[in-house]
């Protein structure tokens, strides 16, 4: 059974929360990006902590039946972005999210991510 975008996005959530990532935002970039519907972006303590954090979305994503379609930055490990198709992770450092700022890049002021549609 393939799972939607909601459903994959859970999955990847879940993991990052097994693991204990820091400040995951989903962002919905349907429609701003022609390669994914969702990004999500966490950050993880230390890189000894990015990696095991892609670690545990890879094994569950897999569990899950979702295709890994790539994973790059494993080294050093400050981001490491994992390609699930229509979602696409994006784990790192805090100095590094910092410094590249992926939600801003990818936001459109008002437009609403997955989380506020939950609440």
């Amino acid at each position: 059974m393939q799972l939607n975008v909601s459903e994959m996005s859970q999955v990847v959530v879940d993991a990052l929360e097994d693991v204990k990532a820091v400040d995951i935002k989903v962002l919905d970039v349907e429609g701003m990006s022609n390669f994914t519907d969702r990004m999500i972006v966490a950050s993880g303590s230390s890189t000894r902590q990015v990696k095991a954090l892609a670690n545990s979305v890879v094994v569950e994503a897999k569990k899950a039946g979702m295709n890994v379609l790539g994973q790059e930055g494993e080294n050093p490990g400050e981001w490491v972005l994992i390609d699930l198709g229509d979602v696409v992770v994006h784990i790192m450092v805090p100095q590094v999210r910092d410094f590249y700022n992926l939600e801003k890049l990818w936001s459109v002021e008002g437009r609403p991510t997955e989380e506020d549609s939950k609440r």
